[in-house]
């Protein structure tokens, strides 16, 4: 293992304890009831040589003696036992705060990151850093507690009861016990970069299977099953192979350190023989020193199983403090304003914009918009139309130029409040778990029961609702399922409506709405938009031909503007685009 990995490993295991740290009280507890264990579980053997020799022959056992023995042996076994189970919940209470902490860190700075980073990486890939990597480090950090600590002590522990019998046996021991080390440390170099790579093909495959998911209508309408279940295949082989391979180096240090504990074991009993025999050892002490081996090598096996279970676990560890180290997005500005209300002027100046540094794909934009102004924004896909609305809503902010709302840099306000100013219907609905009420009142309790009723009146969907088994109280599942893709629009504009935005922004906000519908959701949008600064993004031109400016974008730039009269009349791009859609001319 070369030093950068050594260090991350160090840096990883540093974070580890300060998180530790928090719950220093279980750690404290858990390392006292775990030298209590090992202290008593070492006392056991010593006191079973003495009964030993307390059984000299036929007619020459010292029943009395032994009694007394044993009764110490089976006090000492029972506070053992409560020891360990004191310890037990001492380290699960421990990593399960550690756990979540560093699942709530994780998903604090999720809430924090730049949209950029969730958009260029797989929802899947993230949750599977924040669910299965944690779970993993987890067992690890257990596993770690439970037996590396008692391990070590009882390692330490043995040496010093095992000297107080026979230094020279004991120094036997001693010179065999580096092979386990020796083993553990060249398994261990090999283990850590397997269960990395392990971690981060589950979340590719976490990552795949969830896109799948919820992108199975449009695999089967494209016949796509096959193509699907073949790359899925492909993940899961490699993910096989790499477990296979982490799984066989670590399956190895258990039997190749019992071998080295039996070669210790053979060296006490054949060493300590030799000493009864020339009577420089009694039979109980041997008795005693045999356990004692057994109990110094079985932590070796221990050992050498949690290393590579810890080497997992940093290597999931490391991949969730990856995404926590993840740079936030910029923090307001710290004067920065936020009012209570806006007049609605909006002006682009010499904009530049590129989700990626290197492809450009708004370049030199500049636009004034006047309060109360409606604006269409019409183009091909990939014109930078829903790219524009992002700039506008401070999704993403601007690679050059400035964007300026009623006369500000639209970066001297507040994120919330430049957000609050605008009204906002997308494409893709979004729905809540709640009720069909609290989904529309974005549930404010504050809202009067007549604002809302009038909102799903303008939109025309109080009838639809009131025939719900409970009205306006019936539950609404996560994404809506249950409703239809309409449905589920109108209960967005609805919310929309009632909130009475200074601004608004619909970015195909009537795609799923019949016809009829629309023409009628069309006047409530008329009503709403009344007197407020609103851009419009369509791609069914008939619905902004009444819009105040229509401004055409065409790799990432407005080519021309307008109303509907004036840019047919000009016969340009917009014409052509306009003819292409109600008289099937190719553009």
């Amino acid at each position: 293992m070369d030093k950068s990995k050594r260090a991350a490993q160090a840096r990883v295991l540093r974070r580890v304890l300060r998180y530790l740290g928090r719950s220093r009280a279980y750690l404290a507890a858990s390392l006292l009831l775990a030298l209590a264990t090992v202290l008593l579980t070492l006392y056991i053997p010593k006191l079973t040589g003495e009964a030993v020799d307390r059984m000299l022959g036929p007619g020459q056992v010292d029943f009395a003696g032994v009694a007394a023995v044993i009764a110490r042996i089976l006090v000492c076994a029972a506070v053992t036992g409560a020891c360990q189970w004191l310890m037990s919940l001492c380290n699960n209470k421990m990593t399960f705060e550690v756990v979540r902490d560093i699942r709530n860190d994780a998903f604090a700075k999720i809430e924090r990151l730049p949209l950029g980073y969730i958009d260029s990486h797989p929802w899947g890939e993230i949750e599977s850093r924040v669910i299965a990597d944690a779970d993993q480090f987890a067992d690890g950090l257990l596993m770690g507690f439970t037996q590396l600590f008692s391990g070590v002590v009882t390692i330490l522990g043995t040496l010093v009861f095992m000297l107080t019998v026979d230094a020279r046996i004991t120094l036997a021991v001693v010179v065999i016990t580096p092979v386990s080390l020796l083993v553990a440390a060249f398994i261990s170099k090999r283990t850590y970069v397997l269960f990395r790579r392990q971690s981060e093909l589950r979340g590719e495959q976490t990552a795949f299977i969830n896109e799948m998911i919820e992108g199975q209508k449009v695999v089967k309408a494209f016949g796509r099953k096959e193509a699907v279940e073949e790359e899925f295949d492909r993940i899961n082989e490699r993910l096989s192979a790499c477990s296979l391979r982490a799984v066989f180096f670590s399956s190895i240090t258990n039997p190749a350190t019992r071998f080295v504990n039996s070669l210790v074991y053979t060296c006490v009993g054949l060493v300590g023989a030799l000493a009864v025999v020339r009577g420089t050892l009694s039979v109980g002490q041997l008795a005693a020193f045999l356990r004692y081996a057994n109990q110094y090598t079985k932590p070796f096996n221990e050992i050498s199983g949690v290393i590579a279970e810890l080497q997992n676990a940093i290597a999931c560890a490391e991949r969730v403090f990856e995404l926590i180290d993840e740079d936030p997005q910029t923090p307001d500005a710290p004067d920065a304003a936020s009012p209570s209300a806006f007049h609605g002027e909006v002006t682009l100046q010499d904009v530049d914009f590129g989700y990626v540094p290197a492809r450009p794909l708004i370049q030199g934009l500049n636009l004034r918009v006047q309060p109360g102004q409606k604006v269409a924004i019409v183009g091909p896909t990939g014109c930078g139309k829903t790219t524009l609305i992002n700039l506008l809503m401070r999704f993403y902010d601007v690679d050059r130029g400035a964007i300026f709302v009623d006369g500000k840099d639209a970066r001297s306000y507040t994120r919330r409040s430049l957000r609050d100013g605008y009204g906002m219907v997308l494409q893709e609905t979004w729905l809540r778990s709640g009720t069909v009420r609290e989904n529309i009142t974005m549930a404010d309790p504050s809202i009067p029961e007549e604002e809302m009723l009038s909102a799903a009146r303008a939109c025309h969907i109080d009838s639809f609702i009131r025939r719900l088994p409970q009205g306006y109280d019936t539950p609404v599942a996560r994404n809506g399922e249950g409703f239809s893709q309409g449905q589920r629009q109108l209960l967005c504009i609805a919310r929309v409506m009632m909130s009475r935005p200074y601004m608004l922004i619909l970015d195909e906000a009537t795609s799923s709405i019949d016809t009829r519908t629309e023409l009628k959701i069309q006047e409530a949008f008329n009503a709403l938009m009344e007197g407020r600064t609103s851009f419009i993004v369509a791609h069914r031109l008939s619905t902004i031909r009444n819009a105040d400016v229509i401004l055409v974008m065409k790799d990432g730039s407005i080519i021309e503007q307008g109303d509907h009269e004036t840019l047919m009349a000009a016969r340009g791009f917009y014409y052509d685009l306009y003819q292409s859609q109600f008289l099937g001319k190719a553009i």
